[in-house]
């Protein structure tokens, strides 16, 4: 059996940064599979919208989302890290979403420090839990895992409302009770993150690019300039996916048809052949012979 977990735990051993596209349902997965990144990450915000249509703000629960981690960890082959929001209630809960995540597929579990509900990490008016009570869950998810390869990525929130020093003083806290990666939310400049790289060189950095969101959107060589090592992209594809679809629903619905489409469209073959039409074509020559 193929070991993505440490796979994924090499590549952080190695040189350059990890550029992990978001995913979040099926059809982003797997045509991310497909095109050699090293990682993908399983956005909350993305899959909360795609599986339930409404807004990333602490209402969808762990069985909502580890059915979706568990889909994506059966239909891909990259190694992925998903998205557990605060771990969906106190210690016990997060030990249960951890053993249920690292069961389910995953390769890592993210956990914030928000206050429940929470609130996607690029919106104001987002509260945090004590750090040390942030601290206890970061304990108890790296307690819990079998796989010392399963990655527990331990993210702040507390940037925006309390200020960076904050948010500092809390990811060393994180990085103390086991985290083995940091994730320091929403910096709101160059600066600031250069300053985050500088305090934590060493230990493996996340950045969150968020297309229109608090963070600058910096390249690849700006980002392993400044000492991070994981680099996701969570909304590039349901953004992507949601100009593409009002596009050409709009000239459908104004025209009446497809025919003369601006908007680029999926080969209908090969997306036939992503989705396994393949194998059913093979199996019916097999058994319906």
């Amino acid at each position: 059996m193929d070991d993505k977990r440490g796979r994924l735990a090499q590549r952080l051993k190695q040189p350059g940064l990890v550029v992990a596209p978001g995913v979040f349902e099926l059809i982003s997965a797997k045509i991310a599979d497909g095109m050699g990144f090293d990682c993908l990450y399983a956005t909350g915000y993305g899959v909360v919208a795609s599986h339930l249509g409404l807004p990333d703000a602490g209402l969808a629960t762990y069985s909502d989302m580890v059915g979706r981690v568990a889909q994506i960890a059966k239909m891909t082959r990259t190694p992925f890290i998903a998205d557990a929001d605060t771990g969906y209630g106190g210690l016990l809960n997060v030990q249960h979403t951890v053993q249920g995540y690292e069961a389910a597929g995953a390769c890592g579990i993210q956990l914030e420090d928000q206050e429940f509900p929470k609130k996607c990490g690029h919106m104001l008016g987002r509260r945090v839990i004590a750090a040390e009570d942030m601290a206890a869950k970061v304990r108890v998810a790296v307690d819990s895992r079998s796989d010392r390869n399963f990655l527990v990525v331990a993210r702040t929130d507390a940037r925006t409302t309390l200020g960076l020093d904050e948010a500092l003083r809390r990811a060393e806290r994180y990085l103390e009770a086991g985290a083995d990666v940091l994730f320091v939310e929403s910096p709101e400049s160059v600066d600031e993150m250069r300053v985050i790289g500088e305090r934590f060189n060493g230990a493996p950095l996340l950045a969150n690019m968020v297309e229109g969101g608090r963070t600058p959107l910096l390249s690849k060589n700006e980002l392993e300039g400044l000492g991070y090592k994981i680099a996701i992209f969570p909304a590039l594809g349901f953004l992507a996916a949601g100009a593409a679809l009002e596009a050409v629903y709009k000239t459908l619905r104004n025209q009446g048809t497809s025919k003369s489409l601006a908007t680029p469209l999926y080969d209908f073959q090969k997306f036939s052949a992503l989705m396994g039409f393949e194998r059913i074509a093979e199996f019916d020559r097999r058994y319906r012979a």
